[in-house]
């Protein structure tokens, strides 16, 4: 399939959803760039995520979240993976809405906590009962992420190839966002 992305495709979801590995296949397959906001703001900070949280607290890593984002949806277009918090400020949904798509990778509590409960790079997750976090977090989020322009199902046993083959069948749904070629 050739296309042709007229908007940036922002991933938005829950840690674990699968947007920073569906996102580099989806990029692949559109032929288009793939970044990786977390990646971004670590490079600019010159220190991991966690490390951000540590010395300066989320709301500190918050505001250059929001920086980062807005820097990066005034690029070029491309396939943007965002972190699980950043779709939850009003002013990056703003920011997504107005420069990209987003696309929630809607994956259920169960399979989340399968992917991120043997992980410790989740610094909401370091509490003495990371799973009722995760809840508390996917409770307090799913509304919001529930808002985004278009929503794709996850399921256990689908690959990361067939998650961005999905995402391009709800693409080929926005011809504002998706021209598909000939």
């Amino acid at each position: 399939m050739q296309a042709r992305l007229k908007k940036t495709v922002v991933l938005v979801g829950m840690m674990g959803a699968g947007k920073t590995a569906v996102g580099k296949a989806l990029a692949a397959m559109l032929h288009a760039p793939f970044i990786d906001s977390d990646a971004e703001i670590e490079k600019a900070a010159n220190m991991t995520i966690p490390e951000i949280f540590q010395r300066d607290g989320e709301p500190f890593f918050r505001v250059k979240e929001r920086q980062v984002i807005s820097r990066l949806l005034e690029r070029e277009q491309g396939v943007l993976s965002t972190g699980g918090g950043a779709y939850m400020a009003p002013e990056n949904r703003e920011i997504i809405s107005r420069h990209g798509v987003a696309v929630w990778l809607n994956a259920d509590l169960d399979l989340l906590w399968a992917r991120v409960k043997h992980k410790d790079s989740r610094p909401l997750l370091r509490v003495p009962d990371p799973f009722g976090a995760l809840k508390k977090l996917y409770d307090d989020r799913v509304p919001i992420y529930a808002t985004a322009d278009l929503t794709v199902v996850s399921e256990p046993g689908l690959s990361i190839d067939d998650m961005a083959a999905r995402v391009i069948t709800a693409l080929r749904s926005r011809p504002d966002v998706l021209e598909v070629l000939q």
